[in-house]
């Protein structure tokens, strides 16, 4: 049932109780109670982008799929989570998290967790066990706690771009067993401490993981998969699953060094450094993950100034027409 975008300022009263997906985003719900409690066959439920402060006390605990995207959430508690045994994907991005509480065995199935576009200073410790991605970009990281990591072993996507790393502790992610995918771009690294950059630098070049953004900015992309899979066409993207009233979900990528990646890693941009006379464009997406709301698309050109011939600048095939015009005047 889709009740987005109607100005909705309390759950509708006409719905069937046997429904299996809800979408009521883009509303100006502030409280809904334990109203949602009676939809015990709820698969799917979106709530972004209302006025929420905190969670539904009694959410169904048949939810596979829950998003709060955009709301005004500061806390997740610990009976928030305890009872989803079901969960599967949560995505409490774009909210003004700053601490959230994971007990032991709690949420068992989830595998997909975002929180980023938030407040958080260090990453959760004690997370599911079973996940397999998480994004934790745009938050104000500065460290991650020594052993927060180990209990992670399916965990194959981990985003970690636009936050405030400039160290880690040695050997934090060796635990990380199934990692595929890391993005580390975008943060302040200290690359002037070379005892910590350059163990870093090392696991990112050693890592089976292909890692985007590398550290201190040595290069685009890192990783040993990268050197023996370099067509491989890897996105920060968004993970989520869509929900059963969305078709499909383009794959965008979430920050500027994806679009400085692909500018220096595919033969397109090889062939364009070869003729100088072309123009590359680099397009860098803001990933959104609302089940309704559209990606913003910010468009960057790159141009080679040096394009000249017998001193002029070709701007153009028209600019190549009209001086092969002159040419041709001159020489009669």
């Amino acid at each position: 049932v889709d009740c987005s975008s109607r100005g909705l300022t309390k759950l509708p009263s006409s719905l069937q109780h046997n429904i299996r997906f809800l979408n009521l985003s883009f509303n100006s719900l502030q409280s809904i109670g334990t109203q949602l409690s009676h939809y015990v066959h709820l698969r799917t439920l979106d709530l972004s982008y209302n006025r929420l402060d905190a969670l539904p006390p009694a959410l169904p605990r048949s939810l596979w799929d829950f998003r709060a995207t955009g709301n005004h959430l500061r806390t997740l508690d610990k009976n928030d989570t305890a009872y989803h045994w079901n969960l599967k994907v949560l995505d409490l991005s774009d909210n003004e998290l700053e601490r959230i509480v994971f007990i032991n065995n709690t949420l068992p199935g989830l595998q997909t967790l975002n929180l980023s576009h938030n407040r958080f200073w260090t990453v959760p410790t004690n997370m599911p066990h079973n996940l397999a991605a998480i994004d934790l970009s745009h938050n104000f990281l500065v460290q991650i706690l020594p052993g927060s990591l180990e209990r992670l072993p399916r965990l194959n996507r981990f985003f970690l771009h636009n936050n405030r790393f400039s160290w880690l502790h040695e050997g934090v992610f060796d635990k990380l067993s199934s990692l595929e995918l890391m993005t580390l771009g975008d943060n302040p690294w200290a690359c002037e401490d070379e005892e910590n950059t350059t163990k870093l630098l090392k696991w990112a070049e050693q890592t089976r993981a292909t890692v985007l953004g590398c550290p201190c900015y040595t290069k685009p992309i890192c990783g040993r998969s990268h050197l023996t899979t370099s067509d491989t066409n890897w996105h920060s993207s968004l993970f989520t699953e869509p929900p059963f009233w969305e078709s499909e979900r383009t794959a965008l990528a979430t920050s500027s060094y994806r679009a400085k990646s692909a500018m220096f890693e595919t033969e397109v941009f090889q062939d364009k450094m070869n003729n100088s006379m072309e123009v590359f464009e680099a397009t860098s997406f803001s990933a959104q993950t609302s089940t309704t709301a559209r990606p913003k698309m910010a468009t960057k050109k790159i141009r080679n100034s040096r394009n000249g011939v017998n001193g002029l600048t070709v701007q153009s095939i028209s600019g190549l027409i009209v001086l092969t015009i002159v040419c041709c005047l001159n020489a009669c």
